[in-house]
């Protein structure tokens, strides 16, 4: 069993077709045939059924699959590690995170990035929430993440800064000539609920924060993104939790942000399979300037 068998092999599942991934992976039929059977014989079985039209997996083949998956992408990050830590240019990073974390915070990175390192190209891939972010990252998707540290990671982990929970209403609201609101104070509002809201403890974190205090919101919408749901609150829709540099940065000021009393903050790494290295090492030292350390003030 070799790793370019595992690679037709997962072209041949995408294209649905032996003849469109023979012309993808710029072989033969035949040959490509060949390196098919040949992995079958090697895995003691049939991966793929022949049909008529196309093809489709076998109940072996699926099971196969995502194990051909995280093998053919383990060597893409293998050979990305050793072309970084040599310091070659013209490589490329992959980078996963969360999508508030995306658009409010990675445009800064990106763009110092561009500027120190221009050749080496970078992919990111945006999840709404931390347990798809850990599962692609344990998959092989990703070099590295950006979010929360997940439970009992294997890997590396490392302290990049903190975010900052806050509360949106529109500017005519009964609160807007305040900066801080104890939660309790909004115990008659109605709320927006954004399906990226985080989960504590396997709780939505919105639910859990208003029942220490005694109370259960009262849900106006549900959206699935939280730039959707603070234009929402500034439209005067509900109020609505998200992170500040969502709301100050990509969405921008044009409602009020109350900071709860207490404040809600949550500390934020760069989490990866194995330790950074090269083009990863360096992309974190752009994070960690760009975004403050936790314990001091986010700009």
């Amino acid at each position: 069993m070799s790793l370019r068998q595992m690679e037709y092999f997962l072209t041949v599942v995408e294209e649905a077709s032996f003849t469109r991934a023979a012309e993808a992976l710029h072989v033969t039929q035949p040959a490509l045939s060949h390196q098919i059977k040949a992995l079958e014989r090697a895995v003691g079985g049939a991966l793929l059924e022949r049909m008529p039209r196309g093809v489709r997996l076998t109940p072996m083949g699926r099971a196969f699959r995502p194990h051909a998956e995280l093998a053919v992408r383990s060597a893409a990050q293998a050979r990305r590690a050793a072309r970084a830590a040599a310091g070659a240019e013209g490589g490329e990073l992959h980078v996963a995170a969360l999508h508030s974390i995306a658009v409010g915070v990675l445009p800064d990175v990106f763009a110092r990035w561009r500027a120190a390192h221009p050749r080496v190209l970078l992919h990111l891939h945006e999840y709404a929430t931390t347990e798809a972010l850990r599962e692609q990252v344990e998959r092989g998707t990703a070099d590295l993440a950006v979010g929360p540290a997940p439970d009992d990671w294997p890997g590396t982990v490392v302290p990049v800064g903190e975010e900052e929970l806050v509360l949106v209403v529109p500017f005519d609201d009964r609160l807007a000539g305040r900066t801080t609101v104890k939660l309790p104070e909004l115990a008659d509002r109605a709320w927006i609920r954004c399906a990226m809201e985080p989960v504590v403890h396997g709780e939505r974190f919105l639910d859990r924060a208003c029942g220490q205090v005694g109370f259960e919101p009262a849900t106006a919408v549900r959206t699935e993104h939280t730039s959707t749901a603070v234009r929402m609150a500034a439209a005067g829709v509900g109020v609505c939790v998200a992170p500040s540099h969502i709301v100050r940065g990509a969405v921008g000021e044009d409602c009020v942000v109350l900071t709860p009393d207490p404040p809600w903050k949550r500390a934020l790494t760069v989490y990866a399979r194995v330790p950074p290295t090269g083009a990863a090492e360096a992309f974190v030292d752009i994070l960690r300037e760009a975004w403050p350390s936790p314990g001091t003030t986010a700009g």
